[in-house]
């Protein structure tokens, strides 16, 4: 069942096995019965990645509360850097210098980037995307910049993450018009123009992300023009912003079903346990979201599917760990007293609650992993919507997703 494994060439001026076409070899292992569930092996130049994979998100070279031995400990595989901070600071040379983002941050397993468009677009106000790129003025100095494909390539050339993205025109999900239809057309130039400028296509791979909103035809459309490309792999992108679930669940499995077989397919911005969990059944390979790190900020954690908001007082005189049968370090020494004192007042909170909560979604994707493998990934489904949605009220859009690739609940 599994893909054949590509041949391995040497490069002599890296004295080192390269890849023989991309920079990776992607190994379809085994494949739900029912579902599109699938587990595979992605060998990427730093490291070798089991997906379905949830990738924890480090903005600026570090994972807010861990440092990388303690993810390396955690057996976390791959996390991702921020094209548009680290091209802000510490910038391309000082990056260039030091060997790329993992000799800078001391990280020696695999890294993906994305092309910094999105923060362009969300995050600052004077934006205005044209042909060129994306204008906009920095939150630092009051400058105007302007972000090309050109110049995203350049960045993540010099950061030297194992995968990177293509600059793509982001729009709201919630977008419709023919502003919808420009962006898909213009994410496709915007490639071309990314593989044009890639500098280092035998030690990094590049991702083209499928836009379309939530336009079917303008979606397939998206997938038939990316899939022409000589890619290594592809993002689903412009979800996960809104949009309704019910559309969501469906641009998803509209994408899986369009794209090749024998390549990654990485769901951009989902990290919720549920979503994790119906969209592997869709196909999807790869997820990356803040929400684990950034609701232990808020001073929850994640359990059973889903979280528990340790700010409350109920939780004072609790001294049960977060998850009894959670193997973390902080589950293994503290309890929720201990940690309703401290969330949201002593940095260490933060510290303790990441190590949990990154935990707990690596975990969760290592079960669902095995459940495929042994193909028992449908019985995995009901026993992990049992146990997140204890009063049976199982959400209408996780229910009718599930059924549409043979899983009834």
């Amino acid at each position: 069942m599994g893909m054949g494994r590509a041949r391995l060439v040497l490069d002599d001026t890296m004295a080192q096995p390269r890849f023989a076409k991309h920079a990776l070899n992607f190994n379809v292992l085994a494949e739900c019965s029912k579902s599109k569930a699938r587990i595979s092996r992605l060998e990427l130049p730093h490291h070798t990645v089991d997906t379905p994979v949830f990738m924890p998100v480090g903005t600026q070279g570090t994972l807010k509360g861990l440092i990388p031995e303690q993810l390396s400990d955690l057996d976390c595989q791959i996390m991702l850097g921020n094209t548009y901070h680290l091209g802000t600071r510490p910038g391309p040379e000082i990056l260039k210098k030091m060997g790329g983002l993992h000799g800078f941050m001391g990280w020696p397993r695999a890294l993906l980037t994305d092309s910094g468009g999105f923060q362009m677009v969300s995050l600052l106000e004077l934006a205005e995307i044209t042909e060129e790129g994306v204008k906009f003025r920095s939150p630092y100095d009051g400058s105007e910049c302007m972000l090309t494909p050109e110049h995203s390539m350049a960045i993540q050339n010099a950061i030297g993450a194992d995968i990177m993205m293509q600059l793509d025109d982001v729009v709201h999900s919630a977008t419709v018009g023919p502003r919808v239809e420009e962006a898909m057309h213009r994410t496709t130039r915007w490639l071309d123009r990314c593989l044009a400028a890639h500098g280092r296509p035998r030690q990094q791979n590049l991702f083209p992300i499928v836009q379309g909103g939530l336009d079917p035809a303008l979606r397939r459309q998206s997938v038939g023009q990316l899939t022409q490309r000589d890619v290594a792999g592809f993002a689903i992108g412009g979800l996960s912003g809104g949009e309704s679930k019910a559309q969501f669940w469906r641009m998803v499995t509209l994408s899986t079903d369009g794209l090749p077989r024998d390549k990654p397919r990485y769901l951009m911005g989902v990290g919720v346990a549920t979503d994790l969990v119906v969209c592997c059944a869709l196909g999807c390979d790869m997820f990356d979201c803040v929400y684990p790190t950034r609701t232990a900020r808020f001073g929850c954690a994640l359990y059973k599917g889903d979280q528990i908001n340790l700010k409350q007082r109920v939780y004072e005189r609790d001294f049960r760990p977060v998850d009894e049968h959670c193997p973390c370090s902080t589950c293994a020494r503290f309890t929720r007293a201990y940690l309703h004192s401290v969330v949201t007042v002593e940095t260490a909170a933060c510290h303790l609650l990441t190590v949990h909560n990154v935990t707990y979604q690596l975990r969760l994707m290592k079960a669902l992993r095995e459940s495929i493998k042994e193909d028992r990934f449908p019985q995995f489904v009901h026993d992990f919507m049992k146990e997140t949605y204890k009063d049976g009220l199982y959400p209408e859009w996780a229910v009718e997703a599930l059924a549409s690739v043979n899983i009834q609940l």
